[in-house]
């Protein structure tokens, strides 16, 4: 039935950025959909504060912090996030990410290595070791999160472009490597979303930015952690089984204007 297609039920996942915005939603919409959780923050005080609002809707979740942009830490994240899932996993959603605005010609060499670290480094470690755990019992789900700028330049985001354009082509790649043997990894593009990554684009910080990006987006508004869930659940669950590779636009019909 059409219905199970859609059914996570008992499916164990690990969420990082999960304790704000877009991984948030996410986290949320899986646990929604009767998953068991395992959340990735920055800090024991961001952990804390997600669980605490999961549990005001009546949910609970793991919880995990570390610093994705070292290495070590990334290796320690994952095993710690996958053992407190009792050593399984089935959904990886790897929502993290930072963000450094400057022009290109004056952007930082520390803060171009940050962001690759972050955005692009982890990711492929988190996705190689979900993978690691995943296709010998050939079967699993890796959501990544590209981004607009993995089509177009952006502004003032040379490294934020470049991760993300990493991003999309190795969830291609690792689509390629993997489908045959029951690993799905696709990805989610989100557009313009109301989240702190975005601070420096709200009405209040940038009236004439914000406006423009507004008048740009066919929906008419931006977007929220909530409008990822239906993606999310859509690649997380077997109705995406023959999906490989794809990045999926939520942007509110942002690239087709």
């Amino acid at each position: 039935m059409v219905h199970s297609m859609f059914d996570i039920t008992g499916k164990k996942a690990i969420v990082t950025g999960g304790t704000r915005g877009l991984g948030f939603g996410m986290a949320e919409g899986l646990l929604e959909a009767g998953c068991e959780v395992c959340i990735v923050g920055s800090s024991e005080k961001s952990i804390a504060k997600a669980q605490a609002k999961f549990q005001d809707r009546g949910f609970a979740c793991h919880g995990v912090y570390g610093d994705l942009s070292v290495r070590e830490e990334v290796y320690r994240v994952f095993r710690e996030a996958l053992a407190k899932l009792g050593g399984d996993l089935d959904i990886l959603v790897v929502a993290h990410g930072i963000q450094r605005r400057h022009s290109a010609e004056e952007f930082p060499l520390s803060d171009w290595d940050d962001v690759i670290n972050v955005n692009l480094n982890s990711v492929f470690i988190l996705d190689q070791e979900a993978a690691k755990v995943m296709l010998p019992k050939g079967y699993g789900k890796i959501i990544n999160i590209a981004s607009m700028v993995s089509w177009f330049g952006g502004q003032t985001v040379p490294a934020y472009s470049a991760a993300k354009g990493g991003v999309t082509q190795m969830t291609k790649e690792m689509s390629n490597d993997w489908i045959k043997r029951g690993i799905n990894v696709n990805a989610i593009a989100p557009g313009y979303m109301a989240t702190d990554m975005n601070a420096a684009l709200t009405q209040e910080a940038n009236p004439e930015r914000y406006q423009q990006i507004t008048d740009r987006i066919p929906a008419g508004r931006w977007g929220t952690g909530d409008d990822m869930k239906g993606a999310c659940l859509f690649l997380a669950s077997h109705a995406s089984d023959y999906l490989g590779g794809a990045i999926i636009p939520v942007d509110g019909g942002y690239l087709v204007k």
